[in-house]
């Protein structure tokens, strides 16, 4: 995927402290013609005035979709998705802004591009890892919520999910967004799901996922479950 345009599309909401330090260490990869996509959904913290700031600093390489309330993960990203497309990028990237995926992982994934359709950073294959600091009833939520979803949905990929994942601009164009269930944290289960019935190519990367140092994560049991609820469809849904 060499000479590739890529566009890294990261939701927020009340990440103003981490927007700054994630642009950063993106920029210094050094990755030609980058462009960061903030899709905010009206932060009350002025994360959506941070990334205006960073737009200037970086010379228009983070753009900003600003919208007014708080609709959910899946919403987000998709219009995240749209902006990238609708800007030309061969490569799309969608990743979390709290810094528990770690940016230097992305010319690895753009490299697995090269014979894949989709790469997922994956936790749960060799190689890959959560944060050290995690006890074990937090391991087992991660490890239980995401066999559960394998189990409801039948995807195959082992982190199904993960959220940090990198697109060939083809398969985002091929996706029928208008039949995505999820608004929330089943979304990237869901993707995940249409991708293995479209026939996709898709790798899992080993990442090792890192707690985020500030902010608070939206993250619960009952997540977990009600996304389990709305995933439960997708074992009967065949055909593209």
């Amino acid at each position: 995927m060499n000479n590739s345009k890529v566009a890294v599309v990261v939701p927020t909401y009340n990440e103003a402290e981490n927007l700054p330090v994630l642009a950063a260490r993106l920029f210094a990869l050094g990755i030609p013609g980058l462009t960061l996509i903030v899709v905010d959904d009206g932060s009350p913290d002025g994360t959506g005035e941070v990334a205006k700031q960073l737009a200037g600093q970086y010379d228009g390489q983070v753009e900003l979709v600003q919208r007014h309330r708080k609709e959910g993960l899946g919403p987000a990203y998709i219009a995240g998705f749209s902006q990238a497309l609708d800007g030309g990028a061969d490569v799309i990237v969608q990743m979390d802004a709290d810094l528990s995926h770690q940016p230097e992982y992305i010319p690895q994934f753009i490299d697995a591009l090269g014979e894949s359709d989709v790469v997922i950073g994956s936790r749960y294959v060799n190689g890959g890892g959560v944060d050290e600091h995690w006890g074990i009833l937090r391991r087992l939520i991660s490890s239980g919520g995401n066999w559960g979803i394998r189990t409801v949905t039948g995807v195959k990929v082992k982190d199904a999910t993960g959220g940090f994942k990198a697109f060939r601009q083809s398969v985002l164009r091929s996706i029928d967004f208008s039949q995505i269930r999820c608004a929330g944290f089943g979304f990237q289960a869901e993707i995940n799901h249409a991708c293995e019935r479209m026939g996709c190519v898709v790798t899992e990367h080993p990442i090792v996922f890192i707690d985020r140092t500030m902010g608070k994560s939206k993250m619960s049991l009952y997540i977990m479950i009600e996304a389990m609820w709305k995933l439960l469809p997708l074992r009967w849904k065949s055909g593209p």
